[in-house]
Order: structure tokens, then sequence, then C-alpha cells
């Protein structure tokens, strides 16, 4: 990591511009990996050879990655509550950040919730469809006040 990435790490070392950048990553991975089936860890050493990891958080990256394959069950079914439609029927991009962000919201609890559906927004909307941001929005807004309940609510006050 060079000086310049060092300067805009927090204390605890976590440096969000780096995890952003690994979101975004995994993103890209899951889509592929949605499309093309394989297995995790193949998608993950493609990733690793073929994607500028250098200004991401590789290890972020992997867990991740790692997590949604080992919680997919899981996940799937947590998130049939808050969407309307079978989830195979959902536009792949907005179907892998909703994955990406129900694990999160659900195993990455150090993660501020509100840090995952910012991340999820932005992301659906540099990578998915016009207006998949307001249906991830609503989604993992939903799911927040679910699965988080007692975060949610200090924050609203």
């Amino acid at each position: 990591m060079t000086s310049k990435h060092r300067q805009h790490a927090r204390p605890d070392g976590i440096d969000p511009a780096a995890r952003s950048r690994s979101r975004r990553r995994a993103l890209q991975a899951i889509y592929a990996w949605q499309l093309n089936g394989g297995s995790m860890a193949q998608v993950i050493e493609q990733f690793r050879h073929e994607q500028d990891m250098e200004v991401a958080d590789l290890q972020y990256f992997e867990d991740l990655l790692r997590g949604v394959d080992a919680e997919l069950a899981r996940i799937d079914d947590e998130l049939r509550q808050f969407v309307d439609r079978d989830i195979a029927q959902i536009d792949p991009i907005e179907r892998g950040v909703l994955r990406l962000a129900a694990y999160e919201l659900l195993f990455r609890i150090d993660v501020p919730y509100r840090v995952v559906l910012n991340e999820a927004v932005e992301t659906t909307k540099r990578f998915g469809a016009d207006q998949g941001h307001t249906y991830v929005n609503g989604v993992l807004d939903h799911a927040a006040a679910k699965w988080r309940a007692a975060e949610v609510a200090a924050a609203r006050g």
C-alpha cells in the first residue's frame, strides 16, 4: 500500500476506498460466476490474475466472494421475503448486488448497515440498469430494518 492510500485509512487500518473497490470487483466476479457457473475458487483465481487488484483490499474481496458462495442458500432464502419475484428473475447485476449486500448485512456486522446500503446503491448506479438502484435500495432498506433492527433504530433515532 502506498503512502497515498495509507493516509485515507482509518485508525483501525481499514481503507474505505480500497473496500469500495473490493466490492466493485466482487460484484464483477459474482456477475461472471452467476452467468458462467464454475466454482467460486476459479472465479477468485481468474480475477486475481486478470483484474487490477493492487488498489483493492484483496482479503476483503475474497471474504465477500467466499462468503456469498458459502451462504448462498441462506442469502437467497432471506432475500425472498423482500423481493417481488423469484431471485433467478432479478437482473444479474441487481441480483449480484443484493447477494453481496445481504452477505454483508447478515454476516459482516462490523460493517455499518448504512455503508452496505450506500455501497450497494452506488455500485448499482454504476453497473446496473437505469432505475435498478431504486429497486436495490428498497429491498435492502427493508432487509436492514429486519436484520439489523437495533442498529437501524438507533440511527433513525
